[in-house]
């Protein structure tokens, strides 16, 4: 729809894409928090795992169903728009340049996560969207910050999309940010482990 709107306008098309990803991610976080941790990027998720937030099992399984739920979403834009139900992107986005982008947007997403958890975990939806809205600009690769839209945007050819050949490379700095930045706060706060179960909000499986 922003590509749609913004009839060649890159700018605004990116603004677009920003406001629409900041809103939706408040209203899912608070609409899925107090069920599951509102577990929404598999990087979020490894990380709770690392830290015995949520059980290996369990976190596979919450993987399984991010991917599969980003590549549904991917698939049901297209048919609302009327589109063939799958294009793969050919939208170039390689380069050490953009992997180092996703390693910092994932790195300080946890950051976000793991420090506002502790004691202002009701701030978490908001602290977060409000990061992912700001690192679609401060980012070069628009901040994808997650496996699951990684894989999902590659098979969508729109403005917000990334060339398979260019994924893998992507989540590789997507997977080394999050684990970073929770090694990064195990050693800052050393009751991390303690408050694990609270990623993304406090809930009760």
């Amino acid at each position: 729809m922003g590509e749609r709107l913004a009839d060649g306008n890159v700018s605004i098309a990116l603004l677009a894409n920003t406001i629409a990803t900041g809103a939706a991610l408040v209203a899912l976080i608070l609409t899925f928090g107090p069920i599951s941790g509102a577990h929404l990027n598999p990087a979020v998720t490894l990380a709770d795992a690392i830290e015995h937030g949520i059980p290996w099992p369990e976190a596979v399984a919450y993987v399984f169903v991010q991917c599969g739920g980003g590549v549904a979403g991917a698939v049901t834009a297209h048919l609302m728009f009327g589109l063939r139900w799958y294009s793969f992107s050919s939208h170039s986005r390689h380069g050490w340049a953009l992997v180092l982008s996703e390693f910092v947007a994932t790195f300080g997403l946890l950051s976000v996560i793991w420090g506002c958890s502790r004691l202002r975990s009701g701030a978490v939806p908001f602290a977060v969207a409000s990061y992912i809205t700001a690192a679609y600009r401060f980012t070069a690769s628009t901040s994808f910050a997650n496996p699951a839209v990684t894989m999902a945007r590659s098979l969508s050819d729109s403005f917000a999309g990334i060339r398979p050949p260019d994924v893998p490379l992507f989540i590789v700095a997507q997977i080394a940010g999050a684990v970073c930045a929770t090694f990064l706060f195990r050693w800052l706060v050393l009751d991390l482990r303690a408050h694990a179960d609270e990623v993304l909000v406090p809930h009760s499986r």
